[in-house]
């Protein structure tokens, strides 16, 4: 029988008992297109298998140019029923490539960039880094500065109750000093802190022998509050 490509429309000479009498899945071996061949009537086999005339073996002549209608072609790939479940005609092929899943590109740059952080942090722990690196991974060192507070002033204002807190930095050094931020706690009688804050000094640095003076005021602290407790930023308060 002839068989003819529905998409390419490429035509094939096939042995009747190649497809069958259930038919069979066939693929094009041009544009690769597949599709279900309905097969010949059993009766019809049998009559074409007792009538097969003899077959007439020309004698060589010279080579005639094929028509165009009929091109000799490889024969189509056939294959059992069923074995090309998912093949899909418009899929992509060479040259053009499978889209890639922007998901996993972005986790693949996630996961480098957290690698190489962790590995900056382990090479700053590991050597002696200066300026803010370096101090950042060093315990600060104690300042030689003094903490001289005043007596906390507690009243009302406008029905508001204000908590006052001053006193002085003193710089007992010879040289230059920075001054770090004051930490204010305040505790209870088991000496556990109920609040603080942070009280950001006039100035950043003090001249040798020098002091300068801060104040700072809350509302609403807890009634409980009985000691005040003043200390620099990143020193440990006793």
């Amino acid at each position: 029988m002839i068989l003819e490509c529905t998409e390419c429309h490429t035509r094939y000479l096939v042995p009747d008992a190649s497809i069958g009498a259930d038919g069979r899945t066939v693929r094009c071996a041009s544009c690769k297109h597949s599709w279900f061949q309905a097969g010949v009537p059993v009766l019809d086999l049998v009559a074409r298998a007792e009538h097969v005339p003899p077959v007439l073996v020309p004698a060589p002549t010279a080579p005639q140019p094929q028509s165009q209608s009929f091109r000799a072609e490889p024969p189509p790939e056939i294959a059992p029923p069923g074995s090309y479940p998912d093949y899909d005609a418009f899929a992509h092929e060479p040259p053009f490539r499978p889209r890639r899943n922007p998901a996993r590109r972005w986790t693949m740059a996630a996961f480098a960039a957290g690698t190489a952080m962790l590995a900056g942090v382990g090479g700053l722990l590991y050597s002696d880094a200066p300026g803010f690196a370096g101090d950042l991974f060093r315990p600060v060192a104690p300042t030689p500065l003094k903490l001289v507070s005043k007596p906390v002033d507690r009243h009302t204002f406008n029905g508001n109750e204000i908590f006052a807190v001053s006193g002085t930095v003193l710089n007992p050094t010879d040289t230059r000093q920075a001054v770090p931020d004051i930490r204010a706690d305040l505790r209870d009688a088991q000496k556990r802190i109920v609040f603080s804050w942070m009280i950001r000094p006039e100035t950043t640095t003090l001249a040798p022998k020098a002091q300068i003076q801060f104040n700072s005021a809350k509302i609403d602290v807890p009634v409980n509050a009985q000691e005040l407790v003043l200390s620099f930023s990143g020193e440990v308060a006793s």
